[in-house]
């Protein structure tokens, strides 16, 4: 059983354990033990979100790495796969993210990447944990000059532009286009405006004033249609929305429409697959991608594979099959030619780039792929209930499913980063799949309460 971790990390209220300076203080010491071994020289590398909960979690995690005779690397505020970038360019031992991703301001979470960029497999976390909690470190305490130190990557963030744009074709540029960017006050603030107008853009901005308190607050890729809004407001061409730690992107066309990540992925893989650089002709999503985009692939010849939710398991597929590209609904990105995890900015790119290729607008490239009517909704719980136990929950589901047939599905899970069960339902009718949507939340929700 985990007692730390979850789908996505360590995460929760900062300050209320588990994300207390005395656990990450431990995490700090448990990674720096995995890594290190009897020659000197090892580093791991800290990044972190806009959270003022950063700061304090920072110096713990720095703390305890240091007191295991590890170096600590401190890059400052940069977005997730920055962070992952950082760690296999400056050929560090691990890479620690300090971000609650989408989660509001009072949460923040502790993500690892390994030294080749990859987030940490099941088994290495379950060893952290084992660590913390067996207290097999307690006796190791390196003295004297055998102690790590810290410093500070003062270009980490230049270093990470420049990679971003060497993503996109040295052939184009981005003269010409108006894109709106939100960075959610989150990580990707100081970043995204700097490769969009050194790449030609004219760039509006959107969530780049954070004070640690804003990040996520009504703005960025939970909340896109201010971007989309501003968008068609301002006759711009696109509109970019970024999540608090900068893995995930949520896009606006030149009409203030929504683009999610389903249909970013359709848009990409369709170009990829004429390029013949899809591998396998396969792309990765998971089991909340809608069942249109299945079709899409079908279309151009290619297949989709589903994985559980959470980008680290589409991720564990690819690698895992030899595919190259995949990604969420929610807009996690995953281009494994360039980057070993979801990079919002990077995904933008690649999209600027296909747009640029063909000369097509964002609403034309997004008819590839039809949705089918698909309602999700959020359940709030006040305690863990497996919704396998719910009285007449089981049977409910199935007499819904029968009903819906071949032309729809329906998927109920718990979150792995909130107290939340979430209920999705696809089909053809949308009055009808709400109405079965209400009936599972409303035995759920009575289920809670009693």
């Amino acid at each position: 059983m985990r007692k730390l971790f979850g789908t996505d990390g360590i995460r929760g209220v900062a300050n209320i354990y588990p994300m207390t300076i005395e656990i990450a203080m431990q995490v700090g010491r448990a990674i720096a033990f995995i890594v290190k071994d009897k020659a000197k020289g090892h580093r791991i590398v800290i990044g972190k979100d806009t959270r003022l909960s950063c700061y304090m979690l920072e110096n713990a995690l720095a703390a305890g790495i240091c007191s295991m005779g590890v170096d600590v690397l401190l890059v400052g505020p940069l977005p997730t796969p920055g962070i992952s970038f950082i760690t296999t360019s400056m050929r560090a031992d691990a890479g620690v993210v300090i971000s609650a991703s989408h989660n509001p301001f009072q949460d923040n979470g502790i993500k690892i990447f390994s030294s080749d960029g990859f987030k940490l497999p099941d088994d290495v976390e379950l060893d952290i944990e084992d660590l913390i909690f067996s207290q097999k470190m307690a006796a190791l305490r390196p003295v004297a000059d055998e102690v790590g130190k810290a410093s500070r990557i003062e270009d980490a963030k230049g270093r990470y532009i420049v990679f971003l744009k060497n993503t996109f074709p040295k052939k184009y540029t981005l003269d010409g286009f108006h894109i709106v960017l939100d960075c959610a006050n989150g990580a990707t603030y100081g970043v995204a405006p700097h490769v969009f107008k050194e790449l030609g853009a004219k760039v509006t901005t959107l969530g780049v004033t954070p004070d640690g308190t804003n990040i996520n607050k009504d703005c960025g890729a939970l909340h896109p249609l201010v971007m989309a809004e501003k968008v068609k407001a301002l006759g711009a061409d696109l509109g970019l929305a970024f999540d608090g730690d900068g893995d995930r992107l949520i896009v606006s066309d030149e009409n203030g429409q929504i683009v999610d990540g389903d249909h970013i992925m359709a848009i990409c893989a369709e170009e990829l697959i004429k390029q013949r650089k899809l591998k396998k002709k396969t792309l990765v999503s998971t089991t909340m991608s809608n069942m249109g985009l299945e079709v899409a692939m079908q279309k151009m010849g290619g297949k989709m594979v589903r994985t559980d939710v959470g980008d680290r398991y589409v991720v564990e597929e690819m690698r895992k099959r030899g595919y190259s590209f995949g990604g969420e609904q929610s807009g996690h990105l995953v281009f494994l030619d360039h980057i070993t995890t979801g990079d919002g900015i990077l995904a933008g790119l690649q999209l600027l780039a296909i747009m640029k290729k063909r000369k097509k607008t964002l609403s034309e490239l997004a008819t590839v792929m039809e949705s089918f009517p698909q309602v999700l909704k959020n359940v709030r719980m006040s305690s863990k209930i497996p919704v396998d136990t719910i009285p007449e929950f089981p049977e409910t589901v199935k007499k819904l499913e029968e009903k819906l047939g071949k032309n729809g599905r329906i998927l109920v899970r718990p979150s792995g980063t909130e107290p939340v069960i979430r209920v999705m339902i696809e089909g053809q009718d949308e009055n009808e799949i709400n109405t079965m949507a209400d009936e599972l939340c409303d035995l759920i929700r009575k289920a809670d309460r009693s």
